[in-house]
């Protein structure tokens, strides 16, 4: 497994204007923000109630990888994956389509699992291409009228389960049940898949309704009633940003036939990393490390992660909820942006060129990509004036792009970070996800904000409830 790729004294700290030596000052603060996340981690398993102002202390993903697949190895089948692999084969086996139901963090990990590791068009792909995967749909995250009637339409279509393509299942997430757009819209396919159930099948609801729930609560005592044959818990301890690495987005990703074993290891790999490596040499501590130092000495508190891959947009998106909710409080906290290049060069390109100086721009580049580069190739017409470069590449394009954008903002000293992902696979992807989730926490932990809980998402929450009862 290769790991992610990362020189501190190159790649990574040459563009940012971070000294190396800087870092390194930085490096006894970092080590105790690092042993404090690790201290978390045993208090939360230790079962020890959290102090104030440690309340909540979700600090149980940390571990969650390593958990999880020595349960899967000494238990196989009995295990939580073992359980996650066979329920993702039976609905492989059974449906055509499934609609993934739940909001942020319960359905983000997810769709960056899907955009990452799958055929960009997978969806649109006939069975046979497929390898006989389901095609995988995301609702449940908003309330737009018009989008959920939309696939309300697709899944309705067919009208009957007597066709393979008109099979269809959810799975639906959500700890208590009580998210009003996830729980609204689980309702309205629940009661189109009773519909269509109608007509005559050896299938029932409970055999094509997955929850992903708590031990209690309205999503749990639906699911008894009808009848579940498979239902997941959402791991204690675990905040919904977290949880990318449980149950919540490993069952998608083993539907869609990907290698969660090797997800998980991936991110178990980071772990051993972040708790041994030191300050300069630590992803995870030198990248919490940059980010501080840029925001308090230049000012940079708005965070742009430019991934360069269309497969990567999700991910950063994830990044975006991660972020925001962990550090944003206390009327602090930078703000996340993620731009998809080379598209975003034609928008946003020009502001972070030339506007406020406030960005640490931080490139996401895969070096090496699926398939066989595309070249531009010979044309008989050549009014484009593209037949000088027939002979390059889209990825030879596309490191000029990079090459070029992060000349143009070091010639105007606006500081870049390089992450360099050597493939988009199921290994790099979970350290990538591990090495994010760890260095939001320690960067709490370093500037003294508690990184779990949200209590900001609440407050419209509890005046949707209201207005809606009231009106």
């Amino acid at each position: 497994m290769d790991p992610i790729e990362y020189r501190p004294e190159g790649v990574f700290l040459e563009k940012t204007g971070i000294s190396r030596e800087a870092l390194l000052q930085l490096g006894p603060g970092l080590e105790a923000a690092r042993s404090e996340t690790q201290a978390d981690l045993k208090a939360w398993t230790a079962g020890h109630p959290p102090a104030p102002d440690k309340d909540p202390l979700d600090a149980g993903f940390i571990n969650l990888p390593e958990r999880i697949l020595a349960d899967y190895r000494k238990r196989r089948g009995q295990s939580e994956l073992g359980r996650v692999l066979a329920t993702a084969d039976r609905l492989r086996e059974t449906v055509d389509r499934i609609v993934v139901l739940g909001i942020g963090g319960s359905y983000m990990g997810a769709r960056a699992i899907m955009d990452a590791c799958c055929h960009p068009m997978h969806n649109e792909l006939s069975r046979g291409d497929r390898g006989s995967r389901p095609r995988v749909y995301f609702d449940g995250n908003n309330v737009d009228n018009d989008a959920t009637q939309g696939l309300l339409d697709l899944f309705g279509q067919n009208g009957s389960f007597e066709q393979p393509e008109g099979r269809w299942a959810i799975i639906v997430v959500s700890k208590s049940g009580g998210t009003l757009e996830t729980a609204v819209a689980f309702r309205q396919f629940l009661n189109l898949l009773n519909s269509t159930l109608k007509s005559p099948s050896p299938h029932t609801l409970g055999d094509l309704v997955v929850p992903i729930t708590g031990a209690h609560g309205k999503l749990h005592d639906l699911a008894q009633a009808l009848q579940c044959r498979d239902i997941f818990r959402v791991p204690d301890g675990v905040g919904g940003r977290f949880s990318v690495l449980s149950t919540v987005g490993l069952l998608p990703a083993a539907v869609l036939g990907l290698n969660v074993v090797r997800l998980l290891e991936g991110a178990v790999m980071m772990n051993e990393r972040f708790q041994n490596a030191a300050v300069g040499n630590n992803p995870v501590l030198d990248f919490a490390g940059v980010c501080h130092l840029l925001e308090k000495e230049r000012g940079a508190s708005t965070r742009v992660l430019s991934v360069w891959s269309k497969s990567l947009e999700a991910f950063g998106l994830w990044y975006d909820q991660l972020l925001a909710e962990s550090l944003g409080k206390s009327e602090r906290g930078a703000l996340p942006l993620t731009a998809v290049n080379t598209r975003d060069l034609h928008s946003r390109g020009q502001q972070h060129q030339e506007g406020v100086r406030d960005k640490l721009i931080t490139n996401v580049i895969v070096d090496k990509c699926r398939r066989d580069p595309l070249q531009v190739g010979q044309s008989q017409w050549n009014q484009d004036q593209l037949n000088a470069l027939a002979d390059k590449t889209m990825p030879d394009i596309m490191r000029a792009a990079i090459q070029g954008s992060n000349k143009a903002y070091r010639d105007d000293k606006r500081p870049t970070a390089d992450l360099h992902l050597p493939c988009l696979d199921e290994t790099t992807l979970g350290q990538a996800f591990q090495m994010l989730m760890l260095a939001t926490v320690v960067e709490g932990r370093l500037i003294g904000i508690n990184p779990y809980g949200q209590p900001g998402v609440e407050a419209y929450k509890q005046n949707m409830h209201a207005i809606l009862q009231s009106t």
